[in-house]
């Protein structure tokens, strides 16, 4: 059975957006923010809360961005990484919108341009659809290990939960009128998407998340160069998310063993998020608002202004909970690819 779904009529990418926290503000990228708290609490009390502002807000810019309402939202999906989502639910309950909620871990925002675009291309009821993901450093902390009070040691493997959230539209229009890319610039499309399979390595360690996950990226990339007989070639960037350091040296290996070399088209968005030299992150960033900001921040805009046109994103989740770890489970990992073009 083809894994690969291939869009007769593409989804365009309309307007995207992103926000962040102080952290995210120091990183390399952290100018392309569209906001960011300088406290990470986004004028509320509690973490949890501050979370779902920041959720709001990118979602806010988007739709800004584009000068669309958010009434006109035909489908709204989106995910984090607190028990139940309820960072997506609270924050986003204002916006009034038909919801889809959806957890794939940091995976969540491929998951959400995959499914919006299954929508989009199945129905014609379906005109505009958001995906929004997000995370918060302190939120996650608490709730997967132990509060910032505590002050456990992260051992070298970990990575860092991002504070960021980022928000795509996208419409089933042709030649969409209203986008948010200014003049001149052109909306990237959706043409494929991969929704990857659970792969389970055996890894027990949620301090290394990056081992957990790379077996599902190989999996996912390997499925779509052998399905579409494409090589990594044939792309200007192989983008994960969010693999770290030592996740994207297994990744490599891994599809090396299989004869594919990813070399200098592999960046990884848990790289590049932060400063390794003045942030320390160890492995690197994670969460599900890290590849979500990232794309909406610096790569989509980057296709719109035609600095890039064929890259492949990759999302990665570690799918599992804190009973999970508590009793010794092991970790399975998720993979889904979008497809993302400029023609």
């Amino acid at each position: 059975m083809k894994r690969i779904h291939r869009f007769q009529r593409p989804p365009r990418i309309l307007s995207a957006a992103a926000a962040g926290g102080k952290e995210e503000r120091r990183g390399p990228h952290g100018e392309e923010f569209d906001f960011c708290s300088p406290n990470d609490l986004f004028g509320v009390q509690t973490w949890e809360m501050a979370e779902g502002e920041m959720a709001r807000a990118s979602l806010s810019f988007a739709l800004k961005k584009a000068g669309i309402r958010a009434e006109e939202i035909s489908l709204l999906f989106a995910g984090d990484l607190q028990n139940q989502c309820v960072a997506s639910s609270e924050g986003l309950c204002s916006v009034g919108a038909p919801f889809v909620g959806v957890f794939g871990a940091c995976s969540t925002m491929a998951e959400g341009l995959a499914l919006a675009s299954l929508a989009i291309s199945g129905s014609s009821q379906v005109s505009l659809a958001a995906v929004l993901t997000s995370s918060h450093n302190c939120a996650a902390e608490r709730q997967f290990r132990t509060p910032l009070e505590y002050g456990s040691q992260r051992t070298p493997t970990a990575q860092w939960t991002a504070t960021a959230a980022g928000s795509v539209l996208l419409t089933g229009e042709e030649n969409p009128k209203k986008t948010g890319w200014g003049p001149g610039g052109r909306c990237p499309q959706i043409s494929e998407v991969v929704f990857g399979k659970m792969v389970n390595g055996g890894i027990t360690d949620a301090a290394n998340m990056g081992a957990a996950m790379a077996p599902s990226a190989a999996d996912t990339l390997l499925t779509y160069f052998r399905e579409s007989g494409r090589t990594p070639a044939d792309f200007e960037l192989i983008l994960t998310g969010d693999l770290g350091k030592e996740g994207s040296a297994l990744l490599s290996l891994l599809m090396a063993r299989e004869g594919f070399y990813l070399q200098e088209k592999h960046v990884d968005c848990g790289m590049l998020l932060y400063d390794p030299e003045k942030q320390d992150v160890h492995c690197g960033a994670s969460g599900c608002g890290c590849i979500a900001s990232l794309l909406s921040c610096h790569f989509l805009p980057r296709m719109a202004r035609g600095e890039l046109h064929n890259i492949l994103a990759v999302g990665t989740g570690a799918l599992m909970n804190p009973s999970l770890i508590q009793q010794g489970g092991s970790i399975t990992g998720i993979a889904h690819l979008v497809h993302l073009e400029v023609r």
